[in-house]
């Protein structure tokens, strides 16, 4: 697909929520998916609670964001559970979600794992298995977000499951596909010129540069962006506005 500048018509704007960073409303009127904390990684149930509310009454797809329980990691130390420990804190985070889309009268449409489990879970079918059996037990009509063209989707997808590969508006690229470590001095895309240029070309091109100068193929069908990011408020408005850019373009 050629880059013209603008993101692809109907493409998903997602963001991980409900984790704290004390500034989910301003994010909200510019995403079209919200990932929103299990509280078992980070955020307060009262956080979490008015987070889904407020995207319930945006029009904002509502998704479970399981993590680790490990909350003064973050959820981003990587954990090594048995199979029947991974299914259980899936299906106990799932239901959280659940049980709060219920009492707003929302539905939950997603769901995509957070941090240490996210990337462990995506190239290990070991602990994708699980995973991937408790989501359909909780809900096969499920969609599952997770890292682009990764092991996770394949084996969610070959299960029945509905798939949306993911990438990330505010994070470099090894040459494997995987994102770079956080301690790696450019793990992070850090302006909005960066950001927007990074952005097309995963979008548009189908292809990033990784930290080390190679081009590699990704699928986005999704983009993502930290909530906890110092510069998620800027990002999210610009990305949204090259949304709304599209959509009028392509008005009668």
């Amino acid at each position: 697909m050629k880059d013209n500048g603008y993101l692809p018509a109907g493409i998903d704007l997602n963001c991980d929520l409900g984790e704290g960073a004390g500034h989910d409303a301003d994010i909200i009127p510019f995403i079209t998916s919200a990932n929103i904390s299990c509280g078992y990684h980070a955020g307060t149930m009262s956080e979490i609670e008015h987070t889904l509310m407020l995207c319930a009454a945006s029009g904002v797809r509502i998704g479970a964001h399981p993590g680790f329980p490990d909350r003064a990691n973050f959820g981003r130390k990587a954990m090594y559970l048995t199979a029947e420990q991974i299914y259980k804190l899936i299906a106990v985070q799932l239901e959280i979600t659940d049980t709060l889309c219920q009492k707003y009268g929302a539905l939950m449409t997603h769901m995509k794992l957070h941090g240490a489990l996210y990337n462990q879970t995506a190239g290990d079918a070991e602990m994708a298995e699980p995973v991937i059996r408790a989501i359909l037990d909780f809900d096969p009509g499920l969609e599952v977000y997770g890292l682009s063209g990764s092991l996770y989707l394949h084996m969610a997808s070959e299960s029945g499951l509905r798939v949306r590969h993911e990438v990330f508006a505010d994070r470099t690229y090894m040459d494997d596909g995987t994102l770079t470590p956080r301690d790696h001095p450019r793990a992070f895309i850090l302006t909005e010129e960066q950001m927007i240029r990074h952005v097309l070309d995963m979008t548009n091109a189908q292809s990033v540069t990784t930290v080390s100068g190679f081009r590699i193929h990704v699928r986005a069908e999704t983009i993502c962006l930290h909530g906890d990011g110092p510069s998620a408020i800027s990002f999210a408005r610009k990305l949204h506005s090259l949304m709304r850019i599209e959509s009028k373009k392509n008005e009668p």
